[in-house]
């Protein structure tokens, strides 16, 4: 089971609960949220895309509204593993 590391004080609508729910994993070792930044685009829901590996993990984006957020999540298992478990997250909340 992982944690969970709060350094913001905003996150975007609805991430926190399935942040929570991913630290719980067996899998996952640590979890953060990043930095929020304006888009262009805009989704009605809350979308969660890993982009990219980083040392002993991976980079995600979350997506709701106009906002990005960067989650990265430490973890032993790959890419498409930990998108399967951020889709099956998202659906759940």
């Amino acid at each position: 089971m992982g944690r969970l590391v709060y350094t913001h004080s905003t996150y975007i609508d609805g991430l926190i609960p399935v942040l929570k729910r991913l630290a719980k994993e067996e899998s996952i070792d640590s979890v953060t949220p990043g930095v929020i930044k304006n888009t262009k685009g805009r989704t009605q829901k809350l979308i969660i895309r890993v982009t990219s590996k980083i040392k002993g993990g991976h980079k995600a984006l979350a997506r709701k509204g106009k906002s990005v957020q960067e989650i990265f999540v430490i973890t032993k298992i790959n890419s498409d593993e930990l998108g399967s478990l951020f889709n099956s997250l998202v659906k759940s909340i």
